[in-house]
């Protein structure tokens, strides 16, 4: 792959990575203040940066093959470079002082696999800036900055979760975190297990897809309920004096806050397997953000002898499914399980497992 020296004829000031994530309860929670369980997967998205020689920032996609100038005020293209230059913009608002900066962007997280890319190099972004301008900034900082970063010059209107993720998480343990009060915990997996992520091969948009329709129908279910956020209500049976889709949006979202702390009580296997196949059930029947494809493959991973259980993950609307499996097992579970999966007409690939 292509280096910063062969871009920009300098080597780079500073480098700096961050995961991709994946999530394993919790999903379409966040923007309603609620509680999330990811994990960090393996593969990172790096970032290169140096000083630019004019008044331009110059941002090159090694995986896109893409390059990018911005000019001082200038409209940025949709793409990866509106990510780079919204923590650039966010810093500048935050009283920081950025140098007109070459940054090459180098990835291994899939894009549009529900695995969280733009976090990745939100948050690797913001680290590699930290280091260059040696800014004072704390990983829950950072999560809000790219955060930020993502609404704002993005627009996509999500939560704190997949920075929070790309920001605390690793790959060994488990994340609980209340998005309200960012508290939150280290949790290990189940005795005896791993995880896996297979990809549907359905990619995923975000900025296109009913994710923004979802949130404005959550906090409609909120204001109707009387409550800052469906965080507020512990018992489903609440969402049946509102009308549809309301009431089906609101239930998700509460029973998946349930199945998030149910986590933190103490479960085996079984049981964590248990919630995730609810929890996908949940996502597909009131949520409305499953597709044939995930329906397939999560069905397929729940019946894979060694599967505890399966779901979707990411948004919706394609992308991946992650399941908890037995962890001497995980490889052969997940070639068995692609191989159905492809029996079955589609074209999925193994990312985690």
């Amino acid at each position: 792959m292509i280096s910063f020296e062969q871009i920009f004829n300098a080597a780079p000031e500073v480098e700096a990575s961050a995961p991709g994530r994946v999530n394993l309860l919790g999903e379409h929670t966040d923007y309603n203040e609620g509680f999330v369980l990811p994990t960090a997967i393996p593969q990172q998205t790096r970032v290169s940066i140096g000083y630019s020689p004019n008044d331009r920032h110059h941002f090159y996609s090694a995986n896109l093959e893409e390059g990018v100038d911005v000019a001082p005020s200038k409209l940025v293209p949709e793409g990866f470079a509106r990510y780079l230059n919204g923590c650039i913009r966010v810093l500048e608002e935050a009283g920081h002082s950025i140098p007109p900066l070459n940054v090459l962007v180098t990835s291994s997280v899939p894009i549009g696999a529900g695995l969280s890319s733009s976090a990745a190099i939100e948050v690797a972004m913001l680290r590699g800036l930290r280091l260059l301008l040696n800014l004072n900034l704390s990983p829950v900082q950072i999560a809000q900055l790219g955060q930020q970063a993502e609404v704002r010059y993005a627009g996509v209107n999500c939560g704190i979760l997949d920075q929070m993720a790309a920001s605390l998480a690793d790959t060994d343990r488990m994340v609980f975190l209340d998005t309200r009060t960012l508290d939150r915990q280290i949790l290990p997996f189940p005795t005896g297990t791993k995880i896996l992520v297979i990809d549907s091969g359905v990619a995923r948009s975000l900025a296109s897809s009913a994710y923004n329709q979802r949130r404005a129908e959550c906090e409609a279910a909120a204001r109707a309920l009387g409550v800052k956020a469906l965080r507020d209500i512990s018992d489903p049976q609440a969402t049946e004096t509102l009308p549809f889709p309301l009431r089906k949006r609101a239930r998700h979202v509460i029973t998946e806050n349930n199945r998030v702390l149910k986590v933190l009580e103490g479960v085996s296997a079984c049981a964590f397997g248990e919630l995730m196949n609810a929890s996908h059930a949940s996502l597909r029947d009131d949520y409305e953000v499953s597709i044939p494809a995930l329906d397939e493959l999560a069905g397929i991973l729940q019946n894979t002898l060694g599967v505890f259980g399966a779901r979707l993950t990411g948004a919706g609307f394609g992308g991946a499914c992650v399941a908890l499996a037995i962890a001497s097992e995980v490889r052969s579970i997940a070639k068995k399980a692609l191989a159905r999966y492809t029996n079955a007409g589609y074209n999925g690939k193994i990312l985690v497992g």
